[in-house]
């Protein structure tokens, strides 16, 4: 029996399961480790904690299925730069945020941290194609499963482009509401930003114009 079938078998017979000390695959109830991975449950916009071989069965991502594995998967862009004049017309009220394809509304939405959390831009994104023409190698990400997380510098200058899992974008948003001070985020949530660029940035594949 392979995988696929072996994980479907389980989830289709696990009883549901006893209150239990750690993190349970949220498909089947098998025990999962800290390091587990994800899936997005594309209708309710959520992340699902989940085992080995329950992520195996979603990760066609041409698949139409309600669910969707998060890929491992870390690229930088050395050579693609977002000048202050393509980031201020997309309207985005802080110099940080991510973006990826929603695919139940069929368009790019940005979300930026804040104090309450993960905040969806309510103002047009008509520029974003706009960006996207300009730097090509940007267009590729997996509809609900990647986002393109652009970084602007405090004091001006081209900002920089990581190209990120969503689990870890909100890991790291989740992160900032809790470090969040003030109007402004305060230093300790400016600190917390230039260490996770730094370490997001030592996992990523650079991806180098040709």
């Amino acid at each position: 029996m392979n995988q696929g079938l072996r994980a479907l078998r389980r989830i289709a017979t696990a009883p549901t399961p006893p209150a239990a000390v750690g993190e349970r695959c949220e498909m089947c109830a098998e025990p999962v480790g800290a390091q587990h991975r994800h899936v997005v449950d594309v209708e309710g916009r959520q992340l699902m904690c989940v085992c080995a071989l329950c992520y195996l069965l979603f990760t066609d991502q041409h698949a139409e299925l309600r669910y969707r594995a998060v890929p491992d998967h870390y690229v930088s862009f050395p050579d693609c730069v977002i000048g202050q004049g393509e980031w201020d017309a997309l309207d985005i009220p802080v110099g940080l945020a991510f973006f990826f394809v929603n695919s139940a509304l069929e368009r790019t939405v940005a979300f930026y941290p804040g104090p309450a959390g993960a905040t969806e831009s309510e103002l047009p994104l008509r520029d974003w194609r706009t960006i996207l023409d300009r730097h090509p190698e940007l267009d590729r990400l997996a509809p609900d499963v990647e986002a393109l997380l652009i970084r602007m510098p405090e004091r001006g200058g081209p900002g920089a482009v990581l190209l990120l899992p969503i689990d870890a974008c909100y890991e790291f948003v989740g992160r900032m509401r809790m470090l969040w001070r003030g109007f402004d985020g305060g230093n300790e949530a400016r600190n917390f930003i230039a260490e996770f660029f730094t370490t997001m940035s030592a996992r990523a594949r650079p991806e180098v114009a040709s």
